[in-house]
């Protein structure tokens, strides 16, 4: 583990904080600031259509089917615990990072999700779409380069088995902290439970995600608007020290040892693309599945997902900890975060905070689980081991229960930074691609609005 943390260390300190923001800002210009310039179109086109059920085009689920499985990998406990680990790691101005790699960054999950769609390919067996950095590095970049979309499914298949471990550590933290539950007996309930949903694949977890993740979204951000209001008067000193400690680092309050800029922004940046996932080529894995007229279109839900995961989520939990007077206790992850819910609310925050906890670990363990059999199965072109391999996932959940926070992250952290490097590598390779197809899908009938009786409808 310390050979692993001093490599971990190192990637995610300059190496990936200058990788990420290059390739966002280049993504940025080639798409002349998409993400800013067509805002309200976006906002319109995801938000104002998320529960439409009829769509045009090919896939295997709807696109809010396929963005909720997404946003339930996406808002999980790196929304709860990955905040709390940043912030009692790199100090209140970790927050700032996380939102700077948000607005910086979201166009490369545009781009990768764009991508994904593109090149996505169908099983002729039971007619279900597949995609994702596999099959985009296999097909945009051809078949020299069949080798690494092995390797990185490889590194994936490992990154989202231990993801699971991360969503059943965060889950009986809480729950061993607030009520003291023992942690094997929540590993094993959380183990039983995911291996029943799972066996539906993606079809069962798309559908179980869409009904679920818009009520603990909103659960979530009720109980945490209440929590800062109450603490009105810490909002401008919160904010202050978000601003000022981002540049200067925080000093050492009671159980908090302080933190240097450069915490601050390896903390803020890991923990940030671990919730929102822009670069990691996860998501695009459950967006291939979406029914779509235009890859792009599909893009687009990738943008609306990095701005409701962390501008509005990740800032809920980063201002109810830093409004709470909670940081120098010495608590880190779930843990800190849960105090800070018990703090305000009293019982009622530990039950708040525990009900959102277990809807958001389970949910992404699910997805965890279901990207981590779909990196296995490309590797091996088979899925003869699909059953097995689910058992494995399941009991490794116990494991992780009853396992260190601090290991299972680092380890999560190590082989996350790899595929990330990978991944962006490849996009910014495959750019073109992507400026071809958000140029074809801005050009088409559909966005222009022009109707059956070729009169062009304002939109």
């Amino acid at each position: 583990m310390e050979v692993i943390t001093n490599i971990t260390n190192f990637l995610w300190g300059w190496p990936l904080i200058i990788l990420i923001v290059a390739v966002s800002l280049i993504f940025s210009f080639e798409l002349k600031f998409l993400q800013f310039r067509k805002f309200g179109f976006i906002a319109k086109n995801t938000f104002g259509k998320m529960f439409e059920k009829t769509t045009s085009g090919e896939g295997t689920v709807t696109p809010f089917q396929a963005v909720s499985t997404a946003l339930a990998a996406t808002v999980g406990v790196g929304n709860i615990a990955g905040v709390g680990v940043a912030i009692a790691t790199g100090g209140p101005g970790a927050l700032f990072w996380m939102w700077a790699v948000a607005f910086i960054a979201m166009i490369a999950k545009y781009a990768e999700i764009t991508l994904a769609v593109k090149y996505r390919e169908k099983n002729p067996e039971n007619g279900e779409f597949h995609g994702g950095p596999m099959y985009y590095i296999k097909n945009g970049l051809g078949k020299n380069f069949v080798w690494l979309s092995v390797v990185w499914s490889i590194i994936f298949t490992i990154m989202m088995f231990i993801g699971g471990f991360v969503q059943a550590n965060s889950m009986a933290e809480v729950l061993y902290e607030s009520f003291s539950v023992n942690r094997t007996v929540v590993g094993v309930i959380l183990a039983v439970v995911t291996g029943i949903v799972i066996v539906g694949g993606i079809k069962t977890i798309g559908k179980f995600a869409e009904k679920i993740i818009p009520f603990m979204a909103l659960l979530y951000i009720i109980a945490s608007l209440i929590i800062i209001f109450m603490n009105a008067s810490n909002i401008g000193p919160a904010f202050s020290s978000i601003f000022h400690d981002a540049f200067t680092g925080s000093a050492a309050v009671g159980g908090f040892a302080g933190s240097t800029v450069l915490l601050a922004v390896r903390n803020g940046f890991a923990r940030g693309v671990y919730s929102n996932e822009s670069g990691m080529g996860t998501a695009p894995v459950a967006h291939s599945s979406a029914t779509t007229s235009y890859a792009a279109k599909q893009g687009l839900w990738g943008l609306f997902e990095v701005f409701v995961d962390t501008i509005i989520i990740c800032t809920m939990t980063g201002l109810v900890i830093t409004t709470s007077g909670v940081l120098g206790t010495g608590k880190g992850g779930a843990a800190l975060t849960a105090m800070a819910f018990r703090n305000s609310l009293g019982r009622k925050g530990d039950v708040i905070v525990t009900i959102c906890i277990i809807l958001f670990a389970f949910t992404t363990a699910l997805v965890d689980g279901y990207y981590s059999e779909t990196g296995l199965t490309y590797a091996i072109k088979t899925t003869k081991f699909s059953i097995p391999f689910r058992i494995l996932y399941c009991l490794g959940m116990i494991v992780g229960a009853v396992g260190g926070l601090q290991a299972i992250w680092g380890l999560f952290d190590f082989f996350m930074a790899f595929e990330v490097i990978i991944n962006l590598i490849v996009l910014l390779k495959l750019r073109k691609d992507v400026v071809e197809e958000t140029e074809k899908y801005f050009n088409s009938d559909e966005v222009k609005g022009i109707n059956s009786k070729g009169c062009t409808v304002e939109r």
